[in-house]
């Protein structure tokens, strides 16, 4: 039988496995409209992504992860079995959506499964509707965030530069798109890695290691270096969907989109508020799109990932609450 000790470093691992998984799965949130309009490579564009997922962990602050942490579930009731099943739903739910090319929030594969454990385990009263509220009004609101203030700064520069001829404007906005690449970077890795800290924290917690709910600097450095590593590796997938098959971006309307998306993220994580990055991206980039006219955004396509987003948490969670099932079964 493993020690108590030797089962919180393996849940750790499977952590921070999730986090790598994050990284890589949501790699298209930060470089499919920086690939796209070719204003970086593919191998480029990771790195860049990656060195800013990692600054984050200086500059972000830690109110997401203390929301992730003890802000959703009871933390009286969470245990080691919660935890891991919890992870294994989002793992799951993470690889079959990669798989398929879809671009769905991680952040939300990790709440339905930590919520789906915690159920499993206590019922319907190990959830704190207090610190759900926020998180899921953002499911709506960060799209729409991201659509209009996307749509307002395509329509915005379009009036702007307007007289500009199209190569200074192009080359203008291949400068400036790696300003607004880094900034969604920045605040991708700000949200998403701190929801893993959060986890991390939790464990420690429930199993007397940690006191308090600050986050150890260590398990900020640790979360977000294994987001950076998933980033650099990529999932082309999910890129090919956001960078192309949502509709087609220009310099000036990457710009538009990654900038939309990075404010809407940098207010979500001043409030705390665990936010989907893949729906805030994607909304900034339907909104960049339609701003040109209704049809250059596919709409079918679009259908296809709203569906993917609603069918997230629950599945997630039906993952996590049979994997609770499972294990308490053999422990």
């Amino acid at each position: 039988m493993p020690t108590p000790s030797a089962i919180v470093v393996f849940i750790i691992l499977v952590a921070l496995t999730f986090d790598f998984l994050n990284g890589f799965h949501d790699a298209a949130n930060s470089i499919a409209t920086v690939v796209s309009t070719r204003v970086l490579s593919p191998s480029k564009a990771v790195l860049w992504a990656a060195f800013f997922n990692f600054v984050a962990a200086f500059v972000m602050g830690t109110q997401v992860a203390k929301t992730m942490g003890k802000g959703m579930i009871d933390i009286s009731i969470v245990t080691n079995e919660v935890i891991l099943a919890g992870l294994i739903g989002a793992i799951s739910w993470n690889l079959f959506t990669w798989y398929y090319g879809l671009p769905v929030s991680s952040s939300h594969a990790l709440i339905g499964g930590y919520a789906g454990a915690a159920v499993a385990k206590a019922g319907l009263g190990a959830i704190l509707l207090s610190g759900w509220t926020k998180t899921l009004a953002f499911i709506v609101l960060a799209p729409l965030m991201g659509l209009v203030v996307g749509f307002a700064l395509m329509v915005s520069v379009t009036w702007i530069f307007r007289r500009w001829q199209p190569f200074r404007l192009d080359q203008l906005f291949r400068r400036l798109q790696l300003v607004s690449a880094s900034l969604y970077s920045l605040g991708h890795g700000g949200n998403d890695a701190q929801k893993t800290m959060g986890i991390i924290t939790g464990l420690l917690v429930t199993a007397g290691y940690h006191k308090g709910f600050e986050i150890p600097f260590w398990v900020i450095i640790i979360c977000h270096a294994a987001m950076g590593l998933g980033t650099m590796f990529g999932g082309w997938r999910i890129v090919k969907t956001m960078g192309t098959k949502i509709t087609k971006l220009q310099p000036f309307g990457g710009f538009c989109a990654e900038t939309a998306g990075a404010a809407t993220l940098f207010l979500a994580t001043a409030l705390g508020i665990p936010v989907s990055t893949t729906h805030t991206i994607t909304g900034a980039i339907i909104g960049v799109g339609s701003a040109r006219r209704v049809s250059a955004v596919k709409w079918g396509v679009a259908g296809t990932i709203v569906w993917a987003w609603i069918l997230t948490i629950p599945l997630a969670a039906a993952v996590a609450a049979t994997t609770y099932f499972a294990l308490h079964a053999v422990f």
